[in-house]
């Protein structure tokens, strides 16, 4: 059997019962960083496993050789560095190899950091369009262009080392609705939590003020959603 272990974005006491139990008792753990993933399981005092690194540039063929391990009947985990895996990691190809192969799986969720994000919000989730890292070059302006009449709040993550230029571009390109909603969040569940309601207009001075460090999730609200709602909520 296959289990999809969700672990923790930061702060350790997120980590599920469940969770614990499962990375026990399985054979070996497939994941994206062996070194991320040892460092996890001394930190929650879990015994030493074996771990199969599993990330971007892995050759696909070897998810023939955990799909045959599989087979065997061994009790395999796959986890990404933090979080819930396969939402931005190249954990769905192992996945879907695993059903290809019609294999049982199993999954426990638990932390997501655009999920934690969204809720802390306080912007509309019922719909929402989520888009993992934008893209560094192809295709970038023409998805910003897009938020100009989307419907829906919008999602996505950023790496510190691009977030001001992100936030400036979203200033540019949305600079014709300036009560529209954003909300930045930072190093989410951890000591230097971070969470800034803010808006277009006032984003470049919020920009400015923000610490640049660690990781971020970015949440614009959708187009419709009138200012006057959350006015007393923002907050540079």
């Amino acid at each position: 059997m296959l289990s999809i272990v969700s672990t923790p974005i930061g702060n350790l006491g997120d980590i599920t019962v469940r969770a614990l139990e499962t990375l026990k008792a399985c054979t070996a753990i497939v994941c994206e960083d062996t070194r991320v993933t040892g460092q996890l399981l001394k930190l929650l005092n879990l015994p030493k496993k074996e771990l199969i690194s599993f990330h971007g540039y892995t050759d696909p063929s070897k998810a023939d050789v955990i799909i045959e391990r599989l087979k065997k009947g061994e009790h395999l985990c796959v986890v990404s560095d933090a979080g819930t895996p396969c939402i931005s990691d190249p954990g769905y190809v192992l996945i879907s190899k695993v059903r290809e192969a019609n294999l049982e799986i199993e999954v426990l969720p638990g932390a997501s950091a655009f999920l934690a994000a969204i809720s802390a919000s306080g912007l509309p989730m019922n719909t929402f369009t989520y888009l993992g890292f934008l893209p560094i070059k192809k295709g970038r302006k023409t998805l910003l262009q897009t938020f100009k009449e989307e419907e829906k709040t919008i999602v996505f993550y950023e790496s510190p080392h691009r977030i001001l230029k992100t936030l400036g571009e979203l200033a540019t390109t949305l600079a014709d609705q300036p009560d529209r909603e954003i909300v930045i969040a930072r190093e989410l569940t951890k000591l230097h939590e971070q969470i800034i309601y803010t808006s277009i207009g006032a984003l470049e001075s919020a920009a400015k003020a923000m610490i640049v460090k660690g990781e971020f999730v970015v949440v614009v609200g959708p187009l419709y959603l009138t200012p006057p709602r959350r006015a007393g909520h923002l907050s540079p």
